[in-house]
């Protein structure tokens, strides 16, 4: 069981909810529309989980052979920063992470096209494809995107746009401008999530050479880019919900703006690192709550 507690750490659990939130609006879109089959949904969850369990490690393994990660770091403890977990044991659970993800990735296309359609079959590849290329360079190879401030771009496409409108796309067989709002509004919740960490961080990446978009833009600067992506992302799904309206269950998702309204507020008196990391799993459940009532409430009528 001591074997296992370090690897459950560095796969870092609680944020697998926020990684599968495109998956879940994506679906309930798709169901929507009478367009849902249970065997891609399962195939997409087991998917995305594997490519964020793989992001976490390979961040892991970047950070803890950078010395990015140190004992001025705040947040939990990583693998390698800890000793728990050498470099060449977390390179080669990142090597099985991807046959992992590329088999059911596979899995997944055959199960949502057969033989058929198979230039989306060859899109969906292709994604995924570049899903497992982004996920290892967060952190890792001689220039890691997530150490020139181009975290927060490739966050937005891929647990926005990707994640939603894939998921849309391999339940319907077809791309519909329906997902584009609601795609738009979790990317930008997703970035927050990644701009909080960033914000935590600032003064420890700064010192190891890590320049992420909260380091080039200063503390206070930071704090209105939050600001602009929670309330973007709330202006752009209520705009959604308004140009789609069918039901009043439609509008279920403003219970998650209370949540967002007092979060906003704590990270307005935030001025210390612990201030922002408390707020962490706040913000990725919120997000994960507010694709599941955007779901619902395209269900229910």
């Amino acid at each position: 069981m001591n074997n296992i507690k370090p690897w459950l750490s560095a796969m870092r659990l609680r944020t697998l909810p926020l990684s599968v939130s495109g998956i879940i609006i994506g679906t309930c879109l798709a169901a929507y529309n009478g367009r849902f089959n249970i065997f891609v949904f399962i195939l997409a969850l087991l998917t995305t989980v594997s490519l964020q369990i793989l992001s976490n490690l390979a961040n892991d393994y970047g950070d803890g052979v950078r010395g990015t990660d140190n004992e001025d770091r705040v947040g939990p403890q990583r693998a390698i920063q800890s000793g728990q977990i050498t470099p060449e044991q977390m390179f080669e659970a990142i090597k099985k992470n991807i046959l992992v993800v590329i088999a059911l990735t596979i899995s997944l296309v055959y199960v949502a096209f057969g033989h058929q359609n198979l230039l989306y079959a060859l899109l969906i590849i292709v994604l995924g494809g570049i899903s497992i290329y982004a996920a290892i360079n967060y952190t890792m190879g001689d220039s890691p995107y997530g150490y020139r401030a181009l975290g927060d771009v490739f966050v937005f496409i891929f647990f926005g746009f990707i994640s939603v409108l894939g998921t849309y796309l391999l339940n319907t067989k077809t791309i519909d401008h329906i997902v584009f709002l609601p795609a738009t509004a979790l990317g930008l919740l997703s970035v927050a999530v990644l701009n909080l960490n960033n914000m935590r961080d600032r003064e420890e990446d700064a010192k190891v050479g890590k320049i992420t978009l909260a380091v080039k833009l200063g503390a206070e600067r930071a704090k209105k880019y939050h600001y602009f992506l929670i309330t973007g992302a709330m202006f752009s799904i209520t705009m959604f919900s308004i140009l789609y309206y069918v039901e009043p269950y439609n509008f279920i998702f403003l219970i998650s703006f209370i949540p967002l309204g007092i979060h906003l507020k704590r990270i307005k008196n935030a001025k210390q690192p612990y201030d922002f990391d408390s707020q962490l799993k706040v913000l990725a459940l919120t997000t994960f709550l507010f694709s599941i009532l955007l779901g619902v409430g395209y269900l229910l009528y």
